[in-house]
C-alpha cells in the first residue's frame, strides 16, 4: 500500500511540475521573442554568450548538482533521524554555500574587472565582460534558490519550486517590453538594463522560497560551524556530480563560445555572425519539452530514488527507474519528431522579427533545432539514470563517461564547423555525445541493479516507435499540403498556421497510434491525469 501510494504521488506530483514548467517555458519563450531581436547579430551574438554563464549556474544548480548531491544526504537524514537533525543539516548547508558562493561572486567580479584593465581587447571583448559583470550576482540567489527548492521537494511541496522560474521570466519580461525601453533607445544600454533585471527577479525568487521554507517549518538561520558529518558527505557528493549532470549545460557554454570565437576571426571567418542567436533560439525551442516533461519527471522521481536507496530497496528502485525510462521515451520520441517537422515554421512564428533576418538567422536556426532533435531521446533518458546512480552515492562511472564525452563534443564541434554544416554542427555534435552518454549509463547501470527489465524497456520501445512513426507520417502531411490553402497569409500567418495545425494533428494521431500499438505508458499517463494533484502537507 505504501509503494502504490509512493507512486500515486509521484505521477500526481509529476502533473504539478509539468504544469508549472510548462508555464515558465512558455513564458520564456516570450521572453526571448521579445529579447532575440534586440540589437544587430554581434551585439546579439555577445549577449546571448554573456547569459549563457549565468543560465549554465541556474541549470547545474537549479536543475543539476546542488539538489542531486543533497536530496539523497536529506531525505537519509529525514528518515534515520527525523526532522530536527534535518532542520541542522540545512542550516549548515546554507551557511556555508552562501559564505562560498559570495566569495565567488566577488572574486568574479574582481578577475572581470582585472582582466577589462589589463587587456583591453575590442568593442565585442569590452562589452562580453560587461554583460557577464552585471549578470554574476545571479549565481547567488540561484543557488541558494535550489537548495531551499531541494528541501522543498523533500517535504513533499513541488508547486513553488517549479513555479520559481515564471516569476523569473515575468520580470524579465516586464524588464524587456518596458522597463528597458524606457530607460533608453539605445540597444546596448537595453540588453544591460535586461541583464540588471535578471538578478533583482532572482532577488524576488529567494524571498519567495525562504517564506515558504519558513511556513512549512524548514525556516533555519544559516550557521558555519559546526560543520556536520552530512554537509561533509554533501560536498564530498557534488564536486563528481557537476560534471555528469552538466554535460549538456557545459557543452551548450562551451558551443556559444567556440561560435563566438569562430565569428570574429579577422580573415574568411567560418561562422557568419549571429550564429550564436542562432543556436540560443533552437537551444529554447528543445530545451521546451525536455524541461516540461524529462525535468519534470527527473525532479519527481529523484526523492523516490533517495527513500528506496536509503531503505536499500533495490527491487522497488529497479522498478521505477524502467517506469520511468520508459515514460521518458513514451514522451521524448514525438516530441523529437514533432519539432524536427515544424521547425521552420515554428523558428518562423515565434522569432523572426526585428534584427531576427527571415533569410538568414530562420534558416539557420531550424537546422541547428533539427540536429539538437536527433538526441531527444538520449536528452530525456539521461536526467533519469543519471539520478539512478546519485541516489546511491555513485559518481565515478557517470563522471568519467561525462569527461571523456566532453572533450569529444568540443572536438565534433570545431570539426563540424568547416563542414557544409556549420552551425549545424553544434546541435549535431550533442546529439551523439548525448546518445553515446545514455548509451554507456545504461550499460553501466543495468551492472550495477543486476538488471533493470531491459526486454520492457525494448518492448515498449518498438510501440512507441510506430506510434511516433505515424505521427511524423501526419505531421509532414501537415507541412506538405498546408500551402495550397495559406497561400494568401502573410510569411508569419502561415508559418503560425501551419504549426498550429500540425501540433493539433500530430498529438491526435499519437494518442490515437499508442492506443492502437497498446502502449502501457499510455494507460499510466492518463490515469495520472486523471487523478487530482497531490496534496503538499
Amino acid at each position: 500500500m505504501q509503494t502504490r501510494r509512493e507512486r500515486e504521488h509521484f505521477f500526481g506530483a509529476a502533473k504539478v511540475v509539468a504544469g508549472m514548467t510548462m508555464t515558465s517555458r512558455i513564458l520564456g519563450l516570450v521572453r526571448d521573442m521579445l529579447i532575440v531581436p534586440i540589437g544587430g547579430a554581434q551585439l546579439a551574438d555577445v549577449f546571448w554568450t554573456a547569459f549563457s554563464v549565468p543560465n549554465l549556474f541556474r541549470r547545474l544548480f537549479g536543475e543539476g548538482a546542488l539538489s542531486a548531491a543533497f536530496v539523497p544526504v536529506f531525505t537519509g537524514v529525514v528518515e534515520k533521524g527525523g526532522w530536527d537533525r534535518a532542520r541542522a543539516v540545512l542550516a549548515n548547508v546554507s551557511g556555508i554555500l552562501a559564505l562560498v558562493l559570495a566569495g565567488l561572486v566577488v572574486a568574479g567580479e574582481i578577475g572581470l574587472w582585472v582582466g577589462g584593465a589589463l587587456w583591453p581587447g575590442d568593442w565585442a571583448r569590452t562589452r562580453l565582460l560587461q554583460f557577464i559583470a552585471v549578470m554574476l550576482p545571479f549565481m547567488f540567489t540561484v543557488c541558494l534558490l535550489a537548495l531551499g527548492s531541494a528541501a522543498l521537494n523533500c517535504k513533499g511541496h513541488f508547486a513553488y519550486p517549479a513555479a520559481a522560474p515564471i516569476l523569473l521570466n515575468i520580470g524579465l519580461i516586464a524588464t524587456a517590453w518596458w522597463i528597458g525601453p524606457a530607460v533608453s533607445k539605445v540597444a546596448d544600454t537595453q540588453l544591460l538594463v535586461i541583464a540588471a533585471g535578471l538578478v533583482v527577479t532572482g532577488i524576488v525568487q529567494l524571498v519567495g522560497v525562504v517564506w515558504l521554507l519558513k511556513r512549512s517549518g524548514l525556516a533555519v538561520i544559516p550557521r558555519l560551524r559546526p560543520v556536520l558529518g552530512e554537509t561533509r558527505a554533501m560536498a564530498a557528493h557534488m564536486l563528481p556530480m557537476l560534471v555528469p549532470l552538466s554535460i549538456l549545460q557545459l557543452g551548450a557554454f562551451a558551443d556559444r563560445l567556440i561560435a563566438l570565437i569562430f565569428t570574429t576571426v579577422p580573415q574568411s571567418p567560418p561562422l557568419a555572425a549571429g550564429v550564436v542567436r542562432c543556436v540560443h533560439v533552437a537551444n529554447r525551442l528543445y530545451q521546451l519539452p525536455l524541461g516540461v516533461m524529462a525535468i519534470s519527471i527527473a525532479t519527481v522521481v529523484f526523492p523516490l530514488f533517495s527513500r528506496y536507496a536509503a531503505r536499500n530497496d533495490i527491487a522497488r528502485l529497479r522498478d521505477t527507474t524502467n517506469r520511468a525510462l520508459r515514460l521518458c521515451i513514451f514522451l521524448g520520441l514525438p516530441a523529437a519528431a514533432g519539432l524536427i517537422i515544424l521547425a521552420q515554421p515554428l523558428v518562423t512564428v515565434i522569432f523572426e522579427r526585428g534584427g531576427f533576418s527571415a533569410q538568414s538567422d530562420t534558416p539557420r536556426a531550424a537546422l541547428i533545432l533539427q540536429m539538437y532533435c536527433l538526441g531527444m531521446v538520449a536528452y530525456f533518458c539521461n536526467h533519469i539514470l543519471l539520478r539512478a546512480f546519485f541516489c546511491r552515492g555513485e559518481t565515478t562511472a557517470p563522471l568519467r563517461i561525462a569527461c571523456i564525452l566532453a572533450v569529444v563534443n568540443v572536438l565534433l564541434v570545431i570539426g563540424g564547423i568547416f563542414t557544409p554544416l556549420k552551425g549545424g554542427a553544434i546541435g549535431l555534435a550533442t546529439a551523439v555525445t548525448a546518445t553515446a552518454n545514455t548509451a554507456a549509463l545504461t550499460i553501466v547501470l543495468r551492472r550495477r541493479l543486476k538488471r533493470i527489465g531491459f526486454a520492457r524497456i525494448l518492448a515498449s520501445l518498438g510501440r512507441i516507435a510506430a506510434a511516433a512513426g505515424a505521427m511524423a507520417v501526419a505531421v509532414w502531411a501537415v507541412v506538405y499540403f498546408c500551402p495550397a490553402v495559406t497561400g494568401g497569409m502573410s510569411r508569419k500567418w502561415a508559418a503560425g498556421a501551419v504549426t498550429a495545425a500540425g501540433v493539433i494533428v500530430g498529438a491526435g494521431v499519437y494518442l490515437l497510434a499508442a492506443i492502437v500499438c497498446r502502449c502501457p505508458e499510455m494507460g499510466e499517463l492518463l490515469g495520472a491525469l486523471r487523478k487530482k494533484p497531490p496534496i503538499e502537507q
